[in-house]
């Protein structure tokens, strides 16, 4: 008989945590899982569901517009609810939720609707005092939005909130270059807001293709998102008209109705009695790991965003299924997370793996470069001016796809297909034998014949 009362005791029940405890239960351990708040973690409550619903509700103000040249007439103006979207999107996000839950239970999972904290390396106290000792523990608990220390930084909001607003706003600004903020810029602006980005640096989602950057810059000022770059908020205050007033470090001012700052997440280690049981935290507060997903001690493992390494959904679900697999499957694996496709739901969307035309120089690769930007067939009907673009990046001695990069509709549908043939190693020559499937817009990655001209190695044209 076991020693302890769970074979493994999961702290957090997200994503990553979910799937480690199911896992595990299927291979016949006894596991507990505690959640403080809601079944789902931040994919399901507050972050890439809720998000998703948002950004295809704010993309029908397109849909309505675009259908008139099509033949379609609309014999009344669409009207858009906020409540009515925001209610919808409840009721999905409860249900999901409930589903993640019921899963534990069928899966044998004893779940505990409470915050759980280390007392030493094997055993954990529930918020009512309940002490529960486990063989491995496993820490899920992902992470939060943290704003900026600047005064009247408590008068802005977070994405967490940025769910549940009451009404829309009519002003917003977005503090922020990353995912969160370029993906709320576009649903706020067609959902109606007038939006402003602000952003630190010069160009927005850093670490990604150049050119994709550029490209989605265009398009969000073609479609009236204001970009305040090289620039951040210095204070913020509350304006005589009930708004919120933000002064920048330029030292110019406006007005909005809502700021909301989209600048960075942390880990959430703070409180969990990580330290008192031994485990190293990162400079960040993130908890370190090794390939395996486990920590300093040997029997307490990590998953997901708190650890800080590629804080994606699916990463931290394939990492909680490496843990369980290892500790109670007997089949040992790591996760490989130097090549993940990943997908920024903008509009119009990036979709992106592999590595960027930059970084392929900064390691002194010779690479071909292939380029296409088009205006989709769709497109040709409508009224919008708006763009596709697509790039392959490739190893000029090997022919080796080192990245493809796509920016416009259903880019994220188009690189999780790419990420296939890029993760087996195809080559350029492997794209071009594919017959193209036409018309389609993702029949350019296997038609695109002409080089651009890059530098090679040692700054030659």
């Amino acid at each position: 008989m076991s020693d302890f009362d769970v074979d493994l005791f999961v702290m957090g029940a997200g994503s990553g945590g979910v799937r480690a405890a199911r896992i595990a239960a299927g291979h016949g351990a006894k596991v507990a899982v505690a959640e403080e708040y809601r079944t789902g973690g931040t994919c399901v409550i507050r972050g890439c569901v809720p998000k998703k619903i948002m950004v295809l509700a704010s993309r029908f103000h397109d849909a309505f517009d675009d259908a008139a040249g099509y033949g379609w007439t609309l014999t009344t103006k669409p009207e858009f609810s906020w409540t009515g979207l925001i209610e919808a999107k409840d009721r999905e996000i409860s249900r999901l939720s409930e589903v993640y839950a019921r899963n534990l239970e069928r899966s044998g999972v004893t779940q505990y609707a409470s915050r759980a904290v280390l007392e030493d390396a094997h055993t954990v106290r529930l918020s009512d005092g309940k002490k529960i000792t486990a063989k491995y523990i496993l820490v899920s608990t992902g992470g939060h939005p943290v704003a900026p220390h600047i005064p009247g930084a408590e008068l802005a909001i977070s994405s967490n909130e940025a769910f549940d607003l009451k009404e829309l706003p009519r002003r917003i600004a977005i503090a922020g270059g990353g995912y969160i903020a370029v993906e709320f810029a576009c649903m706020f602006q067609r959902l109606g807001s007038e939006v402003t980005l602000i952003h630190r640096g010069e160009k927005i989602l850093r670490g990604f293709d150049e050119d994709l950057r550029d490209e989605l810059m265009l398009a969000l000022a073609a479609e009236g998102v204001t970009l305040k770059m090289n620039n951040t908020i210095a204070k913020i205050e509350e304006a005589p008209t009930g708004c919120r007033k933000v002064t920048y470090v330029s030292g110019d001012d406006d007005e909005f109705d809502i700021v909301f700052f989209a600048t960075g997440r942390m880990p959430n280690t703070k409180g969990l009695g990580l330290e008192r049981a031994g485990v190293e935290l990162g400079a960040a507060g993130e908890v370190r790991v090794d390939n395996n997903s486990r920590t300093n001690v040997e029997n307490i493992y990590a998953v997901g965003d708190v650890t800080d390494r590629v804080n994606l959904t699916p990463v931290a679900i394939r990492e909680g299924h490496a843990v369980a697999d290892g500790l109670f499957g007997g089949k040992p694996w790591a996760v490989d997370h130097a090549l993940v496709a990943t997908a920024v739901f903008s509009t119009p969307e990036i979709g992106t793996i592999g590595m960027t035309e930059e970084a392929a120089r900064e390691e002194m690769m010779p690479i071909d470069v292939y380029r296409a930007r088009f205006r989709s067939l769709k497109h040709t009907m409508t009224r919008r001016q708006e763009r596709t673009f697509m790039k392959i990046v490739a190893d000029a001695k090997t022919d080796k796809v080192l990245g493809v990069h796509i920016l416009g509709e259903d880019a994220g549908e188009m690189i999780q297909l790419a990420a296939v043939a890029v993760g087996m190693g195809a080559t350029k020559a492997d794209f071009d034998r594919t017959i193209a499937v036409h018309p389609t817009a993702a029949e350019e990655l296997v038609t695109m014949r002409d080089k651009v001209h890059v530098p090679t190695p040692g700054g030659a044209i």
